[in-house]
């Protein structure tokens, strides 16, 4: 379909797309495919722009036929607007076939999205199939649409919350009460919140560890999510050396995975104590969780193949519209 010029997606028009589908099965194969070795990507640049302010640069491409791209981010904090996700930027997208550039789409709903279902995508393949306590240690963008996507794909009995902010956290279980018709309960401490979990989400800006390995119980899945640079780190090193340990990319995670590179760094651990890239589990050449009583670790530092799949659904969604007259 021949277009004058690059389409822009907005917050809503992302948002709008994926209404009443789910972007699961969409991220599930961007992550089979990189594992697989039939994307292209660089690792992620970033400039430091002050203190926990960054831009970021990610290129890559979904195959020498398909869509390439980048996604330009800046991640910049607002205290006098919570409100906002931290994620501000362009995911941009190309033809493959003669190299046009056919669209953007606002980065920052993109990257809400994917991650989500990124979450849910490992929450499935690695926790138990019985897991019924979901925790979320953050009460912000992310965690609503954590709490969206896993609630998808989990038979959830308890939905606990703890943020540093106890109104908020409040706030949060209202929202989602009245939104997603799902309780909430709101926990004092980040212990506190994790005791019962089967899977426990953080979700936070966290320089330093919110979460300590002595407080899950056997059995627990753990996706780690807000930190997505060497320089902070959510979790404490009891957590990564108790568990079995998944990453998006062996490559990445050299690079950018903080918990790890740690661990690493005390002497704690090697390379080989990352089991598996997620999209390997997916494919079945590599196993997942091995029994009930495994403690599983998803590091999410999200990668460009998945906001490009993202921006690619929402291109041919807005093709199909128009092709039926929707639009």
């Amino acid at each position: 379909m021949n277009f004058d010029g690059p389409i822009h997606f907005d917050e809503a028009s992302v948002v709008n797309a994926f209404e009443g589908r789910s972007c699961v099965p969409i991220v599930r194969e961007a992550m089979v495919t990189l594992s697989a070795g039939q994307t292209l990507q660089l690792p992620r640049t970033i400039i430091g722009m002050g203190p926990r302010r960054v831009f970021a640069l990610m290129p890559g491409a979904l195959g020498l036929r398909d869509y390439f791209g980048a996604k330009l981010v800046s991640v910049f904090p607002n205290p006098s607007h919570p409100e906002r996700t931290l994620h501000q930027g362009l995911v941009v997208l190309f033809d493959a076939e003669d190299g046009r550039p056919i669209c953007t789409a606002d980065a920052g709903a993109v990257t809400l999205i994917r991650t989500a279902a990124a979450s849910a995508v490992a929450t499935e393949a690695l926790s138990r199939p019985d897991s019924e306590v979901l925790t979320l240690l953050g009460c912000g963008h992310q965690a609503y649409a954590h709490v969206e996507a896993i609630s998808k794909l989990r038979d959830l009995r308890r939905i606990i919350v703890w943020g540093r902010s106890v109104e908020r956290a409040q706030q949060f279980a209202e929202r989602v009460s009245e939104q997603l018709g799902l309780k909430v309960e709101v926990q004092p401490s980040a212990a506190a919140a994790v005791a019962d979990a089967d899977i426990v989400c953080t979700l936070t800006s966290a320089a330093e560890p919110i979460l300590e390995g002595a407080w899950l119980r056997a059995g627990a899945h753990v996706n780690l999510v807000g930190s997505s640079g060497p320089a902070a780190a959510e979790a404490d090193e009891a957590v990564v050396l108790a568990s079995r340990y998944f990453v998006e990319s062996r490559e990445n995670a050299g690079l950018a995975a903080s918990e790890f590179m740690r661990a690493k760094a005390a002497g704690a651990i090697g390379d080989d104590h990352i089991v598996a890239e997620i999209g390997e589990v997916l494919a079945g050449s590599k196993p997942g969780r091995r029994s009930s009583s495994e403690i599983t670790v998803y590091k999410s530092l999200g990668h460009v193949v998945q906001d490009l799949a993202v921006a690619a659904a929402v291109y041919e969604h807005y093709c199909a519209e128009q092709a039926t007259g929707l639009i």
